[in-house]
C-alpha cells in the first residue's frame, strides 16, 4: 500500500512540474489539463490494478459463503420476524448482554414509554 501511496505522489508530482523545454505558449491551459488527465488515468490504473487481487479474493469468499447466508435466512428468518413483530421498536431497548449462564437478555431502557402488547399476543403464564 504504501508504494501505490509513493507512486501516487510520484505521478502527481511529475505532473505539477513544468519541463524545461516548454514555454507557456506551447503547452497552454488545456495541454496541463490533459497531463493530470492522464495522471489521473494512470494513478487509478494502479490502484485497480493493486486491489484486483483483493476483489478476485473476496468475490470468492462471498460465493462461499452463499449458502450458508441463505440457510441462514431460511432458517432464522421466521423467528427473527416474530421477535420484530413482538418489540415495539428497537431503540427503546439497550444492547443485548450475555449472562454468565449463557442467557442472553434485552433489557427494555428505562427511558423507553410503557410497553402496550398486541391485542392478539399470548399471554406468558
Amino acid at each position: 500500500m504504501k508504494h501505490v501511496i509513493l507512486s501516487a505522489c510520484l505521478v502527481l508530482s511529475v505532473n505539477a512540474l513544468p519541463l524545461s523545454a516548454q514555454t507557456q505558449e506551447e503547452g497552454g491551459i488545456e495541454e496541463g489539463f490533459s497531463l493530470m488527465e492522464e495522471g489521473a488515468k494512470l494513478l487509478f490504473r494502479g490502484l485497480m490494478s493493486e486491489m484486483e487481487p483483493a476483489i478476485d479474493e473476496f468475490s470468492d469468499m462471498a460465493q462461499e459463503l452463499e449458502p450458508a447466508l441463505e440457510l441462514l435466512a431460511t432458517e432464522m428468518g421466521p423467528a427473527l420476524m416474530e421477535l420484530v413483530r413482538t418489540l415495539d421498536s428497537v431503540r427503546y431497548y439497550e444492547a443485548p448482554e450475555i449472562l454468565p449462564n449463557g442467557d442472553i437478555i434485552i433489557r427494555r431502557s428505562p427511558d423507553a414509554p410503557e410497553f402496550t402488547p398486541p391485542e392478539n399476543a399470548p399471554i406468558d403464564l
